[in-house]
């Protein structure tokens, strides 16, 4: 795996379900935090590691995302015409102009693995990002998690997913990696275990939703029989693949908040509020002045 990732995956079919009745209307990675929805930070984080290829794999009837990253002719005429040049050039940097999207729909919600296969025709065989929208990850000024992950996978010629310590008693919320550290961040799969229940967990370090993995992951999601509810799932196809190549878990250098519920949602629009420079102060004194 020692090519520059190219190509990144972003599966976006699902329905939101956890933020209805928003979501009867608005895609779930549409949803704002601050000033930005969901897919932006994810989009940003991908080009952050080297992509100029994003491929978006969604249902038939999910369109915002595509006109999001589309130009508004309108808009920015109007904003052209009365010299709102800072917001004019916010509009037109949702996506750097060497930077392409792809999308791909999903026939069938058959599982997370059945999303990303989806995807083959248009990465091929080499290696992949995939990035899940519902759980940002901030690091600051720093790299973000999937060039830490890409540039581990690129050194080490090994797939590399994100794992992150969850309280015991959740492993049956998450696919559970059993591994042993190679490094102080990186630790060499042994197996995966999808939604282990906490008495037969390995561990309690959990995949979360970034993963740089080989064209030939394809090839063992073709291969992988549906499971409960008949879906595929990622983690099987990556068990396949361990017989073949190592696969590393990574331990990323940031901060995880998931928004795929209406906690995770808050905590994130709360940690962008208080860094950002214009309204932090304000956010401080009023979390300050808040009473329960």
């Amino acid at each position: 795996m020692s090519k520059r990732l190219r190509k990144v995956v972003f599966p976006v079919a699902g329905l939101g379900t956890r933020f209805l009745p928003a979501t009867k209307v608005v895609a779930k990675e549409m949803l704002p935090v601050l000033d930005r929805p969901l897919i932006q930070y994810a989009v940003d984080e991908a080009v952050d590691a080297g992509a100029d290829t994003l491929i978006f794999v969604t249902n038939r009837y999910k369109h915002a995302i595509a006109d999001y990253f589309d130009k508004a002719y309108e808009l920015e005429s109007k904003l052209a015409q009365s010299g709102k040049n800072d917001l004019l050039a916010m509009v037109q940097g949702t996506l750097p102009k060497n930077v392409r999207c792809v999308f791909v729909t999903q026939p069938e919600a058959l599982g997370l693995g059945h999303a990303v296969l989806c995807a083959k025709p248009v990465v091929g065989d080499e290696p992949f990002g995939v990035i899940l929208p519902d759980d940002l990850i901030t690091n600051g000024d720093g790299a973000g998690a999937l060039r830490q992950m890409a540039e581990l996978a690129a050194n080490e010629d090994a797939g590399v997913i994100a794992v992150e310590e969850v309280p015991r008693e959740q492993t049956n919320k998450y696919g559970i990696v059993d591994a042993t550290p190679v490094s102080e961040r990186a630790a060499k799969i042994k197996l995966v275990v999808e939604k282990p229940k906490p008495e037969v967990a390995p561990s309690n370090l959990a995949i979360v939703g970034r993963y740089v993995l080989p064209g030939r992951i394809f090839e063992h999601l073709e291969k992988t029989t549906p499971g409960a509810g008949g879906e595929i799932q990622l983690t099987d196809a990556i068990e396949s693949l361990l017989a073949e190549q190592a696969v590393l878990a990574y331990r990323f250098e940031g901060t995880r908040f998931d928004c795929g519920n209406k906690l995770g949602l808050v905590q994130a629009t709360l940690h962008m509020a208080l860094a950002d420079a214009q309204i932090g102060a304000a956010t401080r004194e009023l979390l300050r002045n808040t009473r329960p």
